[in-house]
């Protein structure tokens, strides 16, 4: 008995890559390598559901299609939205882990927040989804595909921006993300442009150094949090394998502008001292600081800064000559801290521990 080849996930593959494969199997079936192409085209940008639903394509190549690949859709198992026009997605994957996307708009600009990971092995303190523990990187298809269900929505969220800002150290994915940022910058897949897509990290040293290889001007957010060694081990404990000195001197190096991401912890990260040294260090590198409010409820006992004390901060970072931003507060009503959603609806579960040998991959 021989047995079936497994079906070629397209979803996993980068658009170049999805294309040569299927115009190869076009030509074998005999309609046409054009015919390949015609799939490709339907893939990403705008994506069809399903083979069945490319109708410019024969019925019987449609089946073959059906029997040599597969396009995995993600299950929506939660959706919030909140009073600010946020919108919160959890997904449930083939195996019952659930990731969260968030949709956030803007003006004329919409931003989806997008997960590398289920769970995060991290723990960051003030974090919701360190609450969890780590569970499993993502594949390509679980990652991008979080764009494409949202296209496939009734009424489409098309994004201008996106942030892997979710759940999970992009970083610690890189195999997966690498993919996931051609088949978002491709014209053939997302089409959005490489200045508009951000990869946030706690400071993953190889991976801030894959990323800046990459010849596309994709940018780079920064988890900084502390300005010092001793406080930035408290509150994340990465920061004893790559310390604080070495990630600002991987910014410094990096040949885009960094972003330096900032959450505001009542007590802990906020005074004076706090802010002078976090200037110092953002004009060692010209980075950028996004001052962030914490969401309350997102983890841990802190409590947020009060908005007149972030914008004394924010003030005496500007008074260094360093540019520095607040970030608005969105989703509070419906829980929009990375993780949260997630938290309340699985909150019986253990979390898992990362098994550092087969399932953290950094570069």
């Amino acid at each position: 008995m021989t047995e079936t080849a497994p079906r070629v996930n397209l979803l996993d593959l980068a658009p170049a890559d999805a294309e040569r494969v299927l115009r190869e199997f076009a030509e074998s079936r005999g309609v046409g390598a054009y015919r390949g192409s015609q799939v490709a085209r339907h893939v990403w940008s705008p994506p069809a559901a399903d083979f069945q639903s490319m109708s410019d394509l024969p019925l019987a190549f449609r089946a073959e299609l059906d029997a040599a690949f597969v396009m995995p859709r993600l299950e929506l198992a939660a959706e919030q939205r909140s009073i600010d026009g946020t919108r919160k997605f959890l997904f449930r994957l083939h195996d019952g882990q659930t990731i969260e996307t968030v949709s956030i708009p803007d003006g004329n600009r919409v931003t989806l927040c997008i997960s590398s990971q289920a769970g995060c092995a991290l723990q960051c303190s003030f974090c919701a989804t360190g609450l969890m523990g780590f569970y499993r990187n993502l594949l390509p298809s679980e990652i991008a595909g979080q764009v494409r269900e949202l296209a496939l929505l009734p009424e489409p969220v098309t994004p201008t921006n996106i942030v892997f800002m979710g759940m999970g150290e992009p970083l610690m994915n890189w195999k997966a993300v690498q993919v996931v940022l051609t088949i978002l910058n491709d014209a053939k897949g997302c089409g959005i442009g490489a200045r508009h897509i951000t990869v946030s990290t706690v400071g993953i040293l190889p991976g801030i150094e894959a990323l800046a290889q990459r010849p596309e001007q994709f940018r780079l957010a920064i988890s900084v949090h502390a300005p010092s060694d001793e406080l930035r081990r408290r509150l994340m404990p990465v920061n004893i394998k790559y310390p604080l000195e070495e990630v600002i001197d991987a910014a410094a190096a990096f040949s885009r502008r960094v972003t330096f991401e900032y959450v505001m912890l009542g007590g802990v990260n906020d005074q004076s001292a706090h802010a002078a040294e976090l200037a110092r260090l953002a004009k060692h590198c010209g980075a950028f600081v996004n001052l962030i409010p914490l969401h309350p409820g997102g983890a841990g006992s802190y409590t947020p800064t009060s908005a007149e004390g972030i914008k004394r901060f924010a003030g005496m970072i500007a008074r260094h000559g360093v540019e520095v931003a607040i970030r608005k507060s969105r989703g509070t009503d419906i829980a929009a801290a990375c993780g949260q959603l997630r938290v309340e609806r699985l909150k019986r579960r253990p979390p898992g521990a990362p098994n550092q040998n087969s399932q953290v991959e950094i570069a």
